[in-house]
């Protein structure tokens, strides 16, 4: 911006500092001057404009107060954002702190966004969203069960819950991930379990190593807390590369998603989670074990729907914290989970789901101790199962039938509901999703799911959401913008 040119009129009413804010306000709102862009000095802005340095001051101090820009100390005073075109006297995201901006990331919630505006409930094919084939949900048995929740419990589905969860879903919960209630808390879906444990366990400055590539969701949980973020590679889960991790940056905490493992979809053998247990319990390192997609496994030569014990279950010296939801099996919508562990840190995790979350939803826990307590929840899987798969291979034979050879290394899903893909011709997979989405289709790219921005070349597909005719639309779609 050329602020020389900025034309303050002596002879007006408007005090000197009010005009040099209205006209940075302008040059703000036009773009002229962008959010991260630092403004001159007081004294050097004071000097081009030949004005008092106490009127520049002025003029930054109503800019501040108006959430426009902001003052780091030692470095300057730098655009925050544009002026909200509300009712509101400041822009509201120039109010948000610095610490928040730092760790802030719309990837997940725009991920979220996709998923409401897809197929098919909307016009956008996304393989973005991470959701089961909830057109397949059984909605009659749904209701039925709702129906006797309402007629068993009565009053009880309207009263606030313990914060630890109803009795009846910490039972079954127990039952369903091998632990006893008192060593299960009820959360809102897998991420508030994680976030929990991050608030509980984590300093900022504490280290924790996690999957590489790993869970977008996670990584976002890890970085808000000041953590530094190491990772290990999950594709190759290396044990001695694991120990020199864990030798070099004396980690807090180890995260690992281990089965159908989000976003590559690899399952980490029985004697790799035997041997990743001795070496916890060898460096006292604590395990947080995230198992959303256990359950979907497919069946096939060599295969079996059943995946290797979950390390809870293989865990003798009380070192793993494990998650689970039903977000991924039931309905996206339904936002139950459990963390299950020592009776220890159960305790202590729910002195941290009381600072914001007191009570969870109700009639959503009752309805799913009531799915797991009969056949509903064993019969449902065994359907989905088959959906997801049948959607799987869709997916591959569209990719074969729509992709030139060549462009794409992929390896076929075993289970869950991703393909991992890699791009040979190095193509930028943001700047393929930005074509996509011109046609209709979202992704996520590969550089979320890295804490140190790899992955510019790989993207995740998810199948399960879509169902097949869609999914051949879309891929060929895909095709034809990498074929371009």
């Amino acid at each position: 911006m050329n602020y020389a040119a900025i034309g303050l009129d002596r002879s007006r009413d408007t005090a000197l500092y009010l005009q040099l804010c209205d006209a940075l306000v302008a040059a703000i709102d036009s773009g002229e001057l962008s959010p991260g862009e630092r403004l001159p000095s007081e004294r050097d802005l004071a000097a081009q404009l030949e004005v008092s340095r106490t009127t520049v001051i002025n003029a930054y101090d109503e800019l501040r107060a108006r959430g426009l820009v902001r003052g780091q100390v030692g470095r300057g005073t730098f655009v925050d954002a544009r002026p909200d075109h509300t009712d509101a006297p400041f822009a509201w995201r120039g109010k948000v702190s610095l610490g928040a901006l730092r760790t802030l990331d719309p990837t997940v919630g725009w991920i979220t966004n996709a998923a409401s505006e897809g197929y098919p409930l909307g016009p956008v094919i996304t393989f973005a969203a991470a959701l089961p084939a909830v057109d397949t949900f059984p909605i009659e048995k749904l209701q039925t069960a709702l129906v006797e929740v309402l007629e068993r419990y009565s009053l009880r589905v309207l009263a606030p819950s313990p914060t630890a969860g109803q009795p009846e879903l910490r039972s079954a919960g127990a039952q369903h991930v091998g632990a006893r209630p008192e060593q299960v808390l009820v959360v809102a879906g897998a991420t508030q379990g994680i976030d929990l444990v991050a608030r509980c366990l984590l300093d900022p400055g504490d280290t924790v190593i996690m999957d590489r590539p790993g869970y977008l969701g996670a990584l976002h949980i890890f970085r808000a807390s000041g953590t530094s973020i190491i990772g290990w590679d999950i594709e190759r889960a290396d044990l001695d590369e694991l120990e020199d991790l864990i030798v070099r940056y004396r980690p807090k905490l180890l995260y690992t998603n281990p089965t159908f493992q989000n976003p590559t979809g690899r399952v980490l053998r029985r004697s790799v989670r035997q041997d990743l247990l001795e070496l916890a319990n060898r460096y006292r390192l604590p395990i947080l074990e995230d198992e959303p997609y256990r359950e979907l496994g497919f069946d096939g030569p060599g295969r079996r729907p059943a995946p290797p014990p979950t390390l809870f279950s293989l865990d003798r010296n009380a070192l793993v914290i494990h998650i689970h939801t039903f977000s991924k099996t039931l309905a996206g919508g339904l936002r139950i989970g459990l963390v299950a562990a020592a009776e220890e840190i159960i305790d202590q995790l729910k002195l941290f789901k009381q600072r914001s979350d007191v009570t969870s939803p109700g009639i959503e826990q009752f309805l799913v101790a009531r799915m797991l307590s009969g056949s509903f929840f064993n019969q449902h899987i065994q359907r989905l199962r088959g959906e997801h798969q049948l959607r799987a291979t869709c997916m591959l034979d569209a990719l074969e039938e729509h992709v030139p050879p060549g462009l794409l290394a992929l390896e076929p899903a075993t289970g869950g509901m991703y393909l991992w893909l890699t791009l040979r011709n190095r193509l930028d997979s943001r700047e393929l999703l930005r074509r996509a989405e011109a046609e209709g289709v979202v992704f996520v790219p590969g550089d979320a799911f890295y804490a140190d921005g790899s992955g510019k070349h790989q993207f995740r597909l998810c199948y399960s959401a879509v169902p097949p005719a869609a999914i051949d639309e879309g891929i060929a779609k895909l095709g034809s913008l990498l074929s371009t």
